[in-house]
């Protein structure tokens, strides 16, 4: 087990019925941290939550959580709350007794209940709101709400089920702020679940990008976005130019008819490859001082870039993210440098790609 892991899942095979939604999931959670399960509807993220929670039993495999093993726990002996899509706040209680109510449920004094819900209450900066009725509070209040009646049972981890998705853009935006900040600040490990790869990207430490019941590439958001696995992984995160390619060897990279300098090693001379170039890594540039060339479709403007789609001269479609405006119809140069270019195997798995990782980090 990781140093510092409060949670462990150990070869944990979850089925209904027939029906597989999680294989061989295998993954250490540390204390203190910001993880999120990241993937499409259906890829078994809401399962895991539920797994953690005890509100679910493993088909296969072992959970641990604090060092024990919880396969059996029931729900209400484990230190771990969750906040769900939709809240599940009380319409008929004011904002106290929504947080209170828990307490309420072991018998705390009235005392201890006061001081622990005013203390969380300013946690969430909603002091002075007990007595609110719940549908007074906007959207977010009623997140914070939520929010806060799970931290006054002191969890050691807070499980959140997609607590944004109701949300407006603008709102939403906020709310991952405030619930970084909130995290940091309490020290809390947070296993959030989403389907939104940006959400993913600002607030997470760490994200297990899901697919099929299965988790594809974990690492922190840097990582994942820099160094995608293979083509699932670099479409679900962000922006993708991905075009076929050869490995011509360590360093050098052949695609679109032309051979190019890049950072990647550790496979087959001549072997088949996808190329993966970021919008944001592509430079407009004149014909003669670009790598390609490319005839410009269509532009948009996205408010703080240029959003341009163009094709080159065997057809291949570039996407293009500029503070530059080009011409429609013009042709340009589009400049990168080695390290922009991204190389991926085939087939690879996430042992085999870090292991080469870590081989030619090492050279």
């Amino acid at each position: 087990m990781a140093e510092n892991a409060i949670i462990r899942f150990d070869q944990i095979k979850k089925q209904y019925d027939d029906k597989t939604v999680l294989k061989n999931i295998n993954f250490d959670i540390e204390r203190g941290k910001f993880y999120t399960l990241l993937g499409p509807s259906g890829c078994g993220k809401t399962t895991i939550l539920r797994l953690i929670a005890g509100f679910a039993e493993a088909t296969e495999g072992t959970i641990t959580l604090d060092g024990k093993v919880v396969n059996d726990l029931p729900a209400n002996k484990r230190k771990v709350n969750t906040v769900f899509q939709d809240y599940a706040l009380f319409p008929h209680m004011d904002v106290f007794e929504n947080i209170a109510f828990g307490l309420r449920i072991k018998k705390m004094g009235k005392k201890a209940i006061q001081e622990k819900v005013e203390a969380v209450l300013k946690m969430v900066r909603l002091s002075g709101y007990g007595d609110r009725a719940i549908s007074e509070m906007s959207g977010g209040q009623r997140q914070r709400v939520a929010i806060a009646r799970a931290l006054v049972n002191e969890p050691e981890v807070l499980l959140l089920d997609e607590p944004l998705s109701a949300l407006d853009l603008k709102l939403r935006t906020e709310m991952q702020y405030e619930l970084r900040e909130l995290q940091q600040r309490l020290g809390i490990t947070f296993v959030f679940v989403t389907h939104d790869q940006e959400e993913a990207l600002a607030m997470s430490d760490e994200i297990f990008v899901m697919k099929d019941g299965e988790i594809v590439q974990s690492g922190t958001p840097v990582d994942i976005y820099d160094e995608p696995i293979n083509r699932y992984v670099a479409d679900f995160i962000g922006e993708s130019n991905i075009v076929d390619g050869h490995m011509l060897a360590d360093y050098q990279v052949s695609f679109v008819g032309h051979t190019f300098e890049c950072v990647d090693a550790g496979m087959k001379p001549n072997e088949k490859v996808e190329v993966v170039l970021r919008p944001e890594d592509l430079v407009l540039t004149s014909v003669e001082q670009g790598k390609l060339t490319i005839k410009v479709d269509t532009q948009l403007f996205r408010g703080v870039h240029y959003e341009i789609i163009g094709y080159d001269r065997d057809g291949n479609e570039w996407m293009v993210h500029s503070t530059k405006k080009a011409e429609v119809g013009s042709e340009v140069g589009l400049y990168f440098e080695p390290e922009d270019v991204h190389v991926m195997r085939f087939g690879e798995s996430e042992q085999e790609f870090d292991a080469r990782l870590e081989s030619y980090d090492e050279d």
